[in-house]
């Protein structure tokens, strides 16, 4: 199969509806309730856009948004289990696709004009020896550790391991390898720390 401007991933199901337990037992678990926290945000590469050198291969793991699932999400007519994942070498917003892994030697590679980003944790500003200060909620990510380099990222100067800026609340959670980590558009980095 041969596409211009998509990648297309197999997918077993578009939402982990499913857990474990030590003893063996499969749980089903209703994902309505945070269905964005149970979609499934990678596939195997079926087939990868003709248009566009990505460097993914047919077999790769691709990482993409969680539009390709969410609301029965973008099925290739006729398979049912094949999705379609759009790519833009360019523009990240556009691009659904933001990272893969190459099947042969395991390296992860950011696509397009996404960062894969480590959290990194801030000091607090305030600090005291005679209040407790609590947190009512979740800290937003304002810093990331470069976790995986891409084209765009070399020629902006970024090497893995850069800590940046970001923008406020332009960092997306997902999973990768049961490690958690943040994509971000490059476009929203505010500075480099040295």
């Amino acid at each position: 199969m041969k596409t211009l401007n998509f990648f297309i991933v197999h997918l077993d199901k578009r939402l982990n509806d499913t857990i474990k337990t030590a003893g063996g037992l499969e749980l089903y678990l209703d994902p309505k309730y945070d269905e964005f926290k149970h979609r499934v945000n990678e596939g195997e590469v079926v087939a990868s856009p003709l248009k566009h050198d990505t460097g993914v291969e047919v077999g790769d793991t691709l990482y993409f948004h969680h539009h390709v699932v969410i609301n029965k999400g973008q099925p290739l007519t006729g398979n049912d289990n094949h999705y379609l994942v759009m790519y833009d070498p360019d523009v990240a917003i556009a691009s659904q696709a933001f990272a893969y892994k190459s099947k042969e030697t395991g390296e992860v590679r950011a696509l397009s004009n996404w960062a894969i980003l480590e959290y990194v944790e801030e000091e607090d500003e305030v600090k005291s020896d005679l209040i407790e200060i609590v947190k009512l909620e979740e800290s937003t990510v304002r810093k990331g550790r470069l976790s995986f380099e891409n084209d765009r990222s070399d020629q902006m100067g970024l090497k893995k391991g850069d800590v940046v800026g970001i923008m406020r609340k332009a960092d997306y959670r997902f999973r990768l390898d049961d490690k958690e980590y943040y994509r971000t558009r490059l476009d929203d980095m505010l500075y480099v720390e040295k």
